[in-house]
């Protein structure tokens, strides 16, 4: 399999091995497993207590917003880590500072605006 189109043929086999090798667990795991259906393992099940009223459930919007923050905050924190490491480094010293700056200070004004905005207020 050389030439250009030989590493896409390489590609294809290996993704056909890997559909033959999953559809083939599948089924096996189909043809091997007990099917007894029946109206009480059909039902809901959550944390052993009997499910009681409807489906449907409210949420308050405002948890999203939470969680939404602490990913954009925790993934920013992911980039003062090699930024640790390449500030050491000889020749990066001012530029890296600088950027680093410019980055927190994007940063602060997140936290700025969810805060003028109410959105921090645990409520």
């Amino acid at each position: 399999m050389d030439g250009y189109f030989g590493s896409y043929a390489l590609f294809g086999v290996l993704l056909a091995v890997g559909v033959v090798i999953f559809a083939g667990a599948v089924g096996v795991n189909r043809l091997l497993r007990p099917h007894r259906p029946n109206p009480r393992k059909l039902s809901s099940y959550e944390c052993g207590v009997d499910p009681v009223g409807g489906g449907w459930a409210q949420s308050y919007v405002r948890y999203y917003v939470f969680t939404f923050l602490y990913v954009i905050f925790a993934v920013d924190a992911v980039f003062l880590f090699p930024w640790a490491t390449v500030f050491a480094a000889p020749g990066f010293g001012l530029a890296t500072l600088v950027e680093m700056f410019v980055f927190l200070g994007f940063v602060a004004a997140g936290i700025l605006y969810a805060w003028r905005k109410g959105v921090l207020s645990w409520v």
